[in-house]
């Protein structure tokens, strides 16, 4: 497989003299490389569509180019159907630690943000939305069609999912990455950059604000200062409430993609143990959410 994948990205007619692709570690959705062409350097993503995921490579073209146009993301040089070139970033690859710290947390809102409402300006056509509880939905339909081992909790999880979407009510629609590891996010001394748009859609900011916590570990004090960053205002009931319903589907929407890409995805990663892991801090926080909703 990446024998294949990295005469692929050998291959693609970008190149005009021979080069070589060297793996680059850390993708749990794709297989990147690294290109060293004509005194420049390159990542290569070679991915195909994953219709089990909702991923469609169109989106995440569009979404990538329009996140350069914004400042946010690396030039896209080329592309075919399966690959994406695009200019290497010299930086640090953030990790949650990383994250944690308050000096980089105060860096990353403002990128949120510009993804946010200033993507959206520069986007063609025909762009996805990313509702979290249809995605949900939708992992669940797959888990009971292949008889997954998880098959007897799905009951379980829907209801709670109905639960949840409706306790997040109305929202504000945005342009959102929907993807926030800490591997996304690559920081140099003059900004931070954002990148990997395989899920990127309309969504409410609350998803990618949750799912930032929740993928780093922020604490709670963290979470209530973001919040209020954000939206510039003081935290009230009701915006804790829908964050924290919507930290929920954020927690539950990972374990349930792990679920599905044990079944499905060929790379060398531990999607059992990262489904189980994402489950214990799903059921902890759904935990917390009832506590705040008999108060």
């Amino acid at each position: 497989m990446i024998i294949s994948e990295k005469k692929q990205a050998e291959q693609l007619s970008y190149w005009k003299e021979p080069i070589v692709a060297e793996p680059l570690a850390g993708g749990i959705t794709n297989t990147n490389f690294k290109v060293h062409y004509q005194g420049e350097d390159y990542v290569v993503r070679i991915g195909e569509d994953i219709p089990e995921h909702g991923v469609m490579r169109f989106n995440e073209l569009n979404a990538s180019v329009a996140g350069f146009k914004a400042g946010l993301s690396p030039e896209i040089v080329f592309s075919n159907p399966g690959a994406l070139v695009m200019r290497f970033v010299l930086g640090k690859t953030l990790t949650s630690e990383d994250i944690q710290q308050n000096c980089t947390l105060e860096r990353i809102l403002p990128l949120l943000k510009k993804c946010h409402y200033e993507v959206p300006k520069h986007l063609k056509a025909g762009t996805l939305c990313f509702w979290v509880f249809q995605v949900n939905r939708n992992y669940a339909a797959i888990l009971k069609d292949i008889s997954s081992v998880y098959k007897d909790d799905l009951n379980r999880l829907m209801k709670i999912n109905i639960q949840l979407e409706k306790a997040v009510g109305r929202i504000n629609m945005a342009f959102c990455h929907n993807d926030m590891l800490a591997g996304n996010f690559i920081e140099t001394p003059e900004k931070m950059w954002l990148i990997d748009w395989d899920y990127a859609g309309f969504n409410s900011p609350l998803f990618d604000l949750s799912n930032l916590a929740t993928n780093n570990g922020l604490s709670n004090v963290q979470e209530k200062w973001l919040l209020e960053s954000y939206f510039e205002t003081n935290l009230c009931d009701k915006l804790w409430y829908s964050y924290c319903a919507m930290k929920c589907g954020s927690l539950l929407r990972e374990s349930m993609w792990s679920m599905v890409s044990e079944e499905y995805s060929k790379l060398d990663f531990d999607y059992k143990d990262y489904t189980q892991q994402n489950l214990s801090r799903f059921n902890l926080a759904y935990k917390e959410f009832v506590e705040i909703s008999e108060k």
